[in-house]
């Protein structure tokens, strides 16, 4: 019997914001060439699905259902036709989050190239985090009473134009 089982990799990321907000933001196919840089040059709707201009060539991308679970599955199909399902979470952690992505390595794939392919989504995830971060900083900041206090005195730089 031959082992049909494939090497595999998880990386994650903690993020100093709600598994809402990640999820929101990770989920939106529009936002991938800004969190994921080394995959992602451009992104765009052709044909009714999702088309990445990346390093390797234009591909497709597929996003899992919209859900409550958290759940960022995404399937990657490239030009020659082949597939790779890429399995991703956002959970809670504390009162942030934890991003998981399992990288599955391909049966053509060398170990240097499963190397490279886990720096590159190390690297990903970390735009990611500073994305939402930067993203979740700016709502808590609309939303802090001295900001409220701030707009209602009229004192606000908005308020001044």
């Amino acid at each position: 019997m031959t082992n049909s089982l494939r090497k595999s990799h998880t990386i994650s990321v903690a993020l100093s914001a709600s598994p809402a907000v990640v999820y929101e933001f990770a989920s939106d196919p529009r936002n991938l060439a800004s969190w994921a840089p080394g995959f992602c040059r451009a992104i765009e709707r052709k044909d009714g699905r999702w088309v990445v201009d990346s390093p390797i060539g234009e591909v497709s991308i597929e996003f899992a259902e919209p859900n409550s679970r958290g759940v960022l599955d995404h399937a990657v199909t490239l030009e020659s036709g082949a597939r790779f399902d890429n399995p991703m979470r956002v959970v809670a952690n504390g009162s942030g989050s934890e991003v998981l992505f399992t990288l599955l390595q391909a049966p053509e794939s060398s170990d240097s190239a499963f190397a490279d392919d886990i720096k590159t989504v190390e690297g990903d995830l970390l735009a990611l985090k500073r994305a939402v971060e930067s993203l979740a900083g700016a709502i808590a900041t609309r939303r802090t009473p001295d900001a409220d206090a701030t707009a209602a005195s009229g004192n606000s730089p908005a308020a001044r134009t």
